[in-house]
């Protein structure tokens, strides 16, 4: 039997998709901007994947909003071992205690769901506690700076009930107040024992290589009326650039006939600025491969399925890639989105990639 601790920040992800960047000292306003928690369903999927496998579990979990909820809607008996102390106001320290709880009943790992600053609070608990649990964080953050998530929620929740092996891997995070500002200050701030899977994902690298002729290319061929909704990244803002405006560096942005539509824009203003042909242009975050889910949850499925997508990278980039990942929280979606798809790397050339989810 394997013995698996879950804990769940519930406000983690909240000010993606309303285009905050992240939620550390923003909840009240991600909720004023009318966000919606996303981290429970994420949650959800990661315990439905554990119930799949052939694997007998015992499940601990954080009392409330922070794990026994949802593992109870999973169809999960869990052992809750901690509670916060306001589940209305739920912080890292209550995840501390989480953490402190399992070590204590012995578990064989720790899963988390939230994003880097969850996985700072769990990786720090099990190094002051001084041993060598794994854990695993199942994606629920708008930044997923470190490689000690699964790709996907379902992977995460397929790996933690499943691996044999583990090893060492890094536990990053960045200054919210700069990234809002279009500036990614990353920081390494533990070293975890984690499972080794190869639906683990590896530490975020920005990536390199000229893009000049491929964004002249891009700019050059925008079509009247078309809506482009542009993504963050320094591929795609060359694009901006060549279009005659100074993009948000880590945002989206909306432009259509030569104007700005809108400007760092949130899910809801960018659906509120879709014409009746759109497309949305994205790169692939440099090392790991996400189109979608890291870092620009504002492209919900929504927004996706009312558009086409333009996929632009430099052959550099690819090559470290290998393949694509899309996470957009929609499963459906996910796999309507896998398989062979055609990405733009200069004014003439393209390659074909697979998109995984």
């Amino acid at each position: 039997m394997r013995r698996i601790g879950v804990v769940v920040n519930p406000i983690a992800g909240m000010g993606g998709r309303v285009g905050l960047k992240g939620t550390d000292g923003k909840v009240e306003e991600a909720r004023r901007r009318g966000a919606e928690p996303r981290a429970p369903a994420r949650a959800r999927e990661a315990l439905d994947a554990i119930a799949e496998t052939d694997t007998e579990i015992e499940l601990l979990a954080c009392g409330g909003p922070m794990g026994a909820g949802v593992a109870r809607e999973a169809g999960f008996d869990s052992d809750v071992v901690a509670t916060p102390a306001d589940p209305e106001r739920t912080t890292g320290e209550d995840t501390h205690r989480a953490v402190r709880a399992f070590i204590d009943a012995g578990v064989d790992a720790v899963l988390f769901v939230g994003g880097d600053g969850t996985a700072v609070d769990v990786a720090t608990a099990i190094d002051e506690a001084g041993v060598e649990t794994p854990m695993l964080g199942v994606p629920a953050g708008v930044k997923v700076y470190s490689s000690v998530f699964g790709v996907t929620p379902r992977a995460a929740g397929h790996v933690v009930a499943t691996f044999t092996d583990t090893e060492r891997a890094e536990v990053n995070d960045i200054d919210e107040d700069a990234f809002r500002g279009g500036e990614v200050v990353t920081e390494l701030r533990a070293v975890a024992t984690v499972p080794v899977a190869d639906q683990r994902q590896s530490a975020k690298q920005r990536g390199g290589g000229s893009v000049d002729a491929l964004a002249s290319a891009v700019a050059e061929e925008t079509e009247p009326g078309v809506t482009y909704v542009l993504g963050p990244g320094s591929t795609v803002g060359a694009i901006k650039s060549r279009l005659g405006f100074d993009g948000t560096a880590l945002g989206v942005d909306v432009w259509c006939d030569g104007e700005v539509v809108v400007a760092d824009a949130s899910e809801q203003e960018i659906l509120d600025a879709l014409g009746e042909e759109n497309v949305i242009v994205v790169s692939p975050i440099g090392g790991q491969g996400f189109v979608f889910g890291r870092g620009n949850q504002q492209l919900s499925p929504a927004v996706i399925r009312q558009s086409r997508l333009q996929v632009v990278a430099s052959s550099r980039k690819l090559d470290d890639i290998g393949r694509l990942r899309v996470d957009t929280g929609d499963t459906e979606l996910d796999e309507s989105l896998a398989g062979w798809l055609r990405v733009r790397v200069g004014r003439y050339e393209q390659r074909l990639v697979e998109v995984v989810g």
